[in-house]
């Protein structure tokens, strides 16, 4: 039984990106406090699960998105292929002025870059709530800072979501779920490139991808 396998995107037909799904009220609270300091209006349920196009996934190095108001957010991408649940790491990059006037509309303008590398979730259950969450975003002089970090137990188990989206306890084949982010350090910030990995320090291994992003003028 295969424990890694490469994404297979034309397999995914359903992409959905699950949003709001802090575990810790307090935490969850600061990062809807982050969004509405930009204008974003409170979520009407938490968590909330928006539909956009699988055509959006990516697994290319860099990506094209209008003017300078978008960034990355790290983090744990769902997978059902075939018979089994995969677990990989991607960025869900959005518009944050876009994400002003219509949060769906924010979430379908940028694309979805993900980590081409997946492990299968079953490998990494019994010890889920070690796996390390992280983005990294260029700081001065060029070197790297810690944009976001921290364990994946800050956002609800992947069971759970699966649930309240499904209503069932298994995501239909060809579906891949984006499952909430952490809040960031510094606050919103674009950035011309975003790193994100998932760590695993049981079976000592890491998932990342990495990206340059590329605005194109805002002609009104």
């Amino acid at each position: 039984m295969d424990r890694e396998k490469e994404l297979d995107l034309p397999a995914i037909d359903n992409l959905v990106v699950a949003g709001w799904t802090g575990r810790n009220v307090a935490v969850l609270e600061a990062h809807i406090s982050e969004l509405a300091a930009l204008g974003v209006a409170r979520p009407k349920s938490v968590p909330i699960f928006y539909r956009n196009s699988a055509t959006l996934l990516t697994t290319a190095a860099s990506i094209q998105v209008v003017g300078d108001k978008s960034s990355g957010e790290a983090e744990f991408v769902l997978y059902a292929l075939g018979a089994a649940l995969w677990v990989g790491v991607g960025s869900d990059h959005t518009d944050r002025h876009a994400e002003t006037i219509n949060v769906t509309m924010s979430k379908q303008m940028c694309p979805k870059p993900v980590g081409v590398r997946l492990w299968r979730y079953a490998d990494v259950k019994p010890h889920w709530e070690q796996l390390m969450l992280r983005s990294f975003v260029p700081g001065e002089n060029g070197e790297r800072r810690v944009y976001q970090q921290g364990s994946v137990a800050n956002m609800r188990p992947p069971e759970e979501l699966i649930r309240l989206y499904t209503g069932r306890d298994a995501l239909p084949a060809g579906t891949a779920m984006f499952c909430g982010t952490l809040p960031v350090h510094g606050g919103i910030a674009h950035s011309n490139a975003f790193e994100i990995e998932l760590e695993d320090p049981v079976l000592e291994r890491k998932l990342a991808h990495a990206y340059t992003i590329l605005s194109l003028p805002d002609e009104g």
